[in-house]
Formats: C-alpha cells, sequence, structure tokens
C-alpha cells in the first residue's frame, strides 16, 4: 500500500475500487466521486513523477474538497460590501424567504384565477403592485435587467433600427457584459451622441432621424464623471421626443424606491416615479440591487408599451420562475407597506454606529485568550452592485492579527470552515466589517475566528 508507485505504468497506479474504498466517508454522491477518482489517476497516468499512495489519496481528496467548496452554499459576508455581485446580492426579506417556501412546497395559483376557475395571468397582483409603487400606468417583469434592455429595444426596432444614446452612457456592467455589445445582440443599430464627458439636448436633436427607433438614457449608477461634465435630464430629453413622438426608455440600474440622500449624502438615486414624471416613457431596473429583492428586471411606465413587451415571444423566454415571483411579490409589498426596516438591504445600510460598536465589543470580549491580537476597528461601507458609487458608509470593523500563522494564510483559514467567513486585508489586519455580518451571525463569526486561531496556534 506504502510501496512508491510509478505513474507512467498502469499497473503501479491504484485501481479505482481501491481509491473509492479510502474515500467511502466523502459526502458526494457516488457518481462524482468516481468520476472525480478516475479523472485524477488519468491524469497522474500521464506524469513522470513517482507517487506513494497516500499521494494519490490526497491529491483526490484535496480535488474533491476543491469539488465540494464550489456548490453553492451560505457565507457570511464580513467585507464591508452589501450588496456583493460575488455574493448574490441582495439578500431576501424573512417574508419573502417564508413566501418562498410557500410556494416551492405547494402548488400555486401561478397561471390559474381563483375567482373564474379558469387559467389566469401570470404575476398579475404583481404586476399591479408594481405599477402602483413605482407611479406607473403598468409594470412587469422578467429575469434580469441586462434582459429587460434587450427586450425593450428588440420591441422598438421591427421597423427602425438606430437606437440614440449618449457616448458617456455606453457603460460596462458586471462580468465584462457592456450595454453597446448587449444592445447591438438585438439587433439595434446604436447612433452614439455628444462626447464623452459632455452631451447635450440639441446633440439628441440632430441626430433623430427616419431610422430612430427609441432613445436611450443610461443611469450612471456603477461609475462617476467629474469635472468639465454635463447630460440632459430626463426632463429636458422628454420635451424633446415628445414633439418627435419617439418612445424615450430610462435604465435605472440600481431601483431605489426612496432618496437615498439619508444614508449616502454624496449622491441621490432617482427613483422610477421621478423619471416617469419626468417624461420618461419606459424606466427599467434591478430587483436585488437597492429594491432588496430576488434578481429581477423590472419594467414599468406607459400601458400600451409594457402591453407589446408582454406580447414579444422573447418575453416568453426571460420571464421570471414562481419562486422568483414569489420573492419579489413579498418585497413589492414590503414597500408598499412602509416596511423597508424589513428589507435586509436597507436594514443594513441604516444601522447606527454605536449598535455595530457595542456588538464589537461584546465579540471581543468573547475572544480574550486567543494567539491573536484582536481590536475593535474602523471599516468603510460601499453599497456595491453597481449603486452609489460616490458613496462610503462609517461603519466597524473587528481587526485580527494573528500570532502564529500570516494574515494571508489566516483568511484562507476563515474562508475554509463551514459557513466560510470572508473577511477582507488591510493595514496588515484581517477584517471583518459588522455592518455587512448580520446580528445572529455574531455567535458564528465568534466561534469562526476561535477555530481559526486555534488551527493557527497548533501548526
Amino acid at each position: 500500500m506504502h510501496d512508491k508507485i510509478k505513474s507512467r505504468s498502469r499497473r503501479h497506479i491504484p485501481a479505482v475500487n481501491k481509491v473509492l474504498e479510502a474515500l467511502d466517508a466523502v459526502d458526494l454522491p457516488r457518481p462524482i466521486v468516481v468520476a472525480m477518482v478516475r479523472h485524477e489517476l488519468s491524469a497522474l497516468r500521464e506524469s513522470d513523477k513517482i507517487f506513494t499512495f497516500e499521494d494519490v489519496f490526497e491529491r483526490v481528496l484535496h480535488a474533491l474538497d476543491r469539488h465540494v467548496r464550489s456548490r453553492l452554499q451560505p457565507i457570511i459576508n464580513g467585507t464591508g460590501v452589501i450588496l456583493h455581485t460575488n455574493f448574490g446580492r441582495a439578500p431576501l426579506s424573512q417574508t419573502a424567504l417564508e413566501s418562498i417556501a410557500q410556494m416551492s412546497a405547494n402548488y400555486s395559483n401561478l397561471e390559474f384565477d381563483l375567482a373564474s376557475g379558469q387559467r389566469g395571468n401570470r404575476a398579475g397582483y404583481l404586476e399591479h403592485n408594481l405599477a402602483i409603487l413605482c407611479g406607473a400606468e403598468s409594470a412587469t417583469v422578467i429575469n434580469n435587467c441586462a434582459a429587460a434592455l434587450v427586450l425593450i429595444v428588440s420591441h422598438f426596432i421591427k421597423t427602425k433600427s438606430e437606437v440614440i444614446i449618449s457616448r458617456g452612457e455606453i457603460v460596462q456592467i458586471g462580468g465584462g457584459f457592456r450595454i453597446g455589445e448587449i444592445l447591438e445582440s438585438s439587433g439595434a443599430r446604436l447612433r452614439e451622441v455628444g462626447a464623452t464627458n459632455k452631451t447635450t439636448v440639441r446633440d439628441y436633436a440632430q441626430a433623430i432621424g427616419p431610422q430612430t427607433a427609441l432613445i436611450l438614457k443610461v443611469h450612471r449608477s456603477n461609475f462617476f464623471m467629474d469635472g468639465f461634465v454635463a447630460s440632459p435630464s430626463t426632463r429636458e430629453i422628454a420635451q424633446l421626443v415628445k414633439k418627435r413622438r419617439i418612445p424615450f426608455v430610462v435604465d435605472l440600474g440600481s431601483g431605489a424606491m426612496e432618496p437615498t440622500a439619508e444614508v449616502a449624502p454624496a449622491q441621490s438615486e432617482p427613483t422610477p416615479e421621478e423619471e416617469l414624471k419626468s417624461g420618461a416613457d419606459l424606466v427599467c431596473f434591478s430587483g436585488d440591487k437597492l429594491f432588496g429583492g430576488p434578481q429581477a428586471g423590472i419594467i414599468a411606465g406607459k400601458k400600451r408599451f409594457v402591453a407589446g413587451l408582454k406580447r414579444e415571444p422573447l418575453f416568453r423566454a426571460l420571464r421570471c420562475d414562481k419562486l422568483g415571483l414569489a420573492a419579489l411579490q413579498a418585497t413589492v409589498d414590503l414597500h408598499l407597506r412602509g416596511a423597508q426596516s424589513k428589507i435586509p438591504t436597507l436594514a443594513l445600510l441604516r444601522i447606527p454606529k454605536d449598535e455595530l460598536r457595542a456588538r464589537a465589543a461584546a465579540m471581543i470580549e468573547r475572544l480574550r485568550g486567543l494567539p491573536a491580537q484582536i481590536s475593535i476597528g474602523r471599516g468603510v461601507v460601499k453599497v456595491g452592485g453597481g449603486t452609489l458609487p460616490r458613496s462610503t458608509i462609517s461603519s466597524v470593523a473587528i481587526d485580527i492579527v494573528p500570532r502564529d500563522c500570516s494574515v494571508n494564510e489566516f483568511a484562507d483559514r476563515m474562508r475554509a470552515l463551514t459557513p466560510p467567513v470572508i473577511g477582507y486585508i488591510a493595514n496588515k489586519s484581517f477584517k471583518l466589517d459588522l455592518r455587512t455580518i448580520f446580528s445572529s451571525q455574531d455567535d458564528s463569526v465568534v466561534d469562526a475566528i476561535r477555530a481559526a486561531c486555534t488551527a493557527a496556534s497548533s501548526h
């Protein structure tokens, strides 16, 4: 068993069954374990190195561990980024979670009219309430905001091909995708106007021609420009397009439903209601940013345009599933009830620093005696998710400097725990920002710090 194995000789590589016997306790479906073992043994056979059975076993175990850690699972977010795109953006409210549980465990009236006993409209309740919330004639929802733009553009370029957009608004969003490329994928031809830093109403007016399908204004929700910059307001563009009878669409991105100046004095996000009142025909925005719900692309505006979008074949391909609709329906109702404090994203933004500092002090008291320097530190929170880029929020962090390992190794150990705890490194300390950690997770964080410190001291 402990004899050295020449990799290129098939007889010297342990049989699949032998390795599987040693991996009997691995908590994965058997077909996954078998496939992983075969893959790793095949790779070893291509090597010129010499391996012991323990080498082979450890290699397979490490590959399985990497695979298990890639499984979708809850984590504790101590990064100080509230809408962290890598972490799934907005955590859902308890009301939304309960709605998902009920809809997933039972049959539902997804497309059934309980009053008539006949087939009903999908998401009728949600769309009605969304329209009221946005101050719109009508509203609908699909699976994300990029899809909403594609649907809108695809609808309006049936007979005309050009979409007018300011050069300063052709932004790049997450994952390397660019607004221009997304729009062109629908078959539209972009007509860029103005300069990167300055666009005027006259630029829009001069660009309008026989092939103009719509004018698109993209709110700069994930970046800002300063200095010698200018761009016309929604109201100014609306006055122009009204005379020319051209559809006018505003992509708001972040989905703020109320003024943000209270939590982000540096800037204020426009709301859907404000933009529609200013003359936009349609607005679209994300459901999982400042709206605080699941991933969704929300569209609101004039009834005839929303109805046209819903008749598009593409609408069927982009629609939300029942679980997303259930979560969004619950979130919309919380907004309408004025219960924004029950929406986690909005609640995290408003936690007083004194409350965070008290939590930090209580946690540090429980961590005394560990082989690490642990103190209350300063945190600077970003909203994240392409939202409020100018704004930061003062916060409180727990700073940890381990004595028996490097800060990077300590971060690795925290990520390897269950649940994984993700922080960040600054000023030679490992930091956990408490504004993005729910108070209900404090016990888990204390246990994680203790486990990581103990593991470090034992090596």
